[in-house]
C-alpha cells in the first residue's frame, strides 16, 4: 500500500538539512531503484523553486511499504528525523486516484 510521509522542518533548518541530504537522498533513491517510491521533494520556504537562504519548511514522500509500521519505522529512521531537521513527522496511508 501507498503512504504519505510529511515531514515538518524545526525553524532555520537550511544547514543541517544539507548536510545529512545525501544520505536522505540515498534512502530516497533505494526506494525509487525497488519501484515503491511514487514521488518525494521539499517544501520551498517562499514561492520559487530555488528559496534560497529561506530555505524549506518540510518535505513530502509518498511511497509504497508492507504496512503502516513499515512506513513510520522508515521515517522514523530517515536523516532528516534523526538529526534534527525534522520536528515530527506524520505518516498515513494514501489512496492514489489520479492520475
Amino acid at each position: 500500500m501507498l503512504y504519505m510521509i510529511l515531514g515538518q522542518d524545526v525553524p532555520d533548518s537550511l544547514e543541517r538539512r544539507m548536510a545529512v541530504r545525501p544520505e536522505h537522498l540515498a534512502r530516497l533513491e533505494a526506494l525509487r531503484d525497488a519501484g515503491r517510491l511514487l514521488l518525494a521533494g521539499p517544501f520551498p520556504g517562499v514561492d520559487s523553486p530555488d528559496p534560497g537562504p529561506a530555505g524549506f519548511t518540510g518535505s513530502l514522500i509518498v511511497a509504497e511499504f508492507p504496512s503502516l509500521e513499515d512506513a513510520r519505522a522508515w521515517a522514523e529512521a530517515d536523516p532528516y528525523m534523526t538529526t534534527g531537521v525534522f520536528s515530527e513527522v506524520v505518516v498515513r496511508p494514501f489512496k492514489r486516484v489520479l492520475p
